[in-house]
């Protein structure tokens, strides 16, 4: 009897594009979820756990454009301005999101800050998907296989960083929140 191999089933990873659009809906509907939770006075621990999710996946998401996808873009697009742009969003939102990283839900400015981050990431996402991605697209690039060691980086990022563990495990000790330690780790490893 003849036997054939069979053929080990790999699940397709997205594209560049489609893996940062999938991020982007991820965040927004984090700070569209935030938003309900202030208008029902959703509870402190609600918040931080979403604040903190919100912050480290846009953390992970902005070092894998840094490192992968802006230089990529780069080297096949004449606008380098954009890509300019682009980082200088993302030190902004670093910043934000350090300020949140010190802070608790009911401190003054915290809901402020935590919905100022929201509107300064849809603003990104939307100068992204509709100036950044179609120049992308038009230069040709291998968006696949950018897409395949974006996949690969996010996946070793998320298991560095203990990202699926719950945040209860930080207030069981003594350490700094979760984001302050991933903060810290993604500062460490460029």
């Amino acid at each position: 009897m003849k036997t054939t191999p069979t053929k080990t089933a790999r699940t397709p990873r997205p594209d560049a594009i489609a893996l940062l659009t999938q991020d982007h809906k991820a965040v927004q509907k984090m700070f569209k979820e935030y938003d309900k939770l202030i208008q029902t006075d959703g509870s402190d621990e609600e918040k931080s756990q979403l604040v903190t999710r919100a912050c480290q996946e846009l953390t992970v998401h902005a070092q894998i454009e840094e490192e992968i996808f802006y230089p990529a873009v780069r080297d096949g697009i004449e606008d380098q301005d954009l890509l300019d742009e682009a980082e200088v969003e993302h030190a902004t939102a670093k910043e934000l999101i350090a300020q949140l990283e010190s802070m608790e839900p009911g401190d003054d400015l915290y809901d402020a800050r935590f919905t100022v981050l929201g509107e300064y990431i849809n603003h990104h996402v939307k100068e992204e998907q509709s100036e950044i991605f179609p120049k992308a697209k038009k230069a040709k690039l291998d968006l696949k296989a950018l897409g395949e060691e974006m996949s690969m980086r996010k996946q070793v990022l998320h298991a560095e960083l203990n990202l699926d563990d719950s945040v209860e495990s930080d207030r069981e000790t003594d350490s700094p929140p979760h984001t302050v330690r991933v903060a810290r780790q993604l500062r460490r490893s460029r």
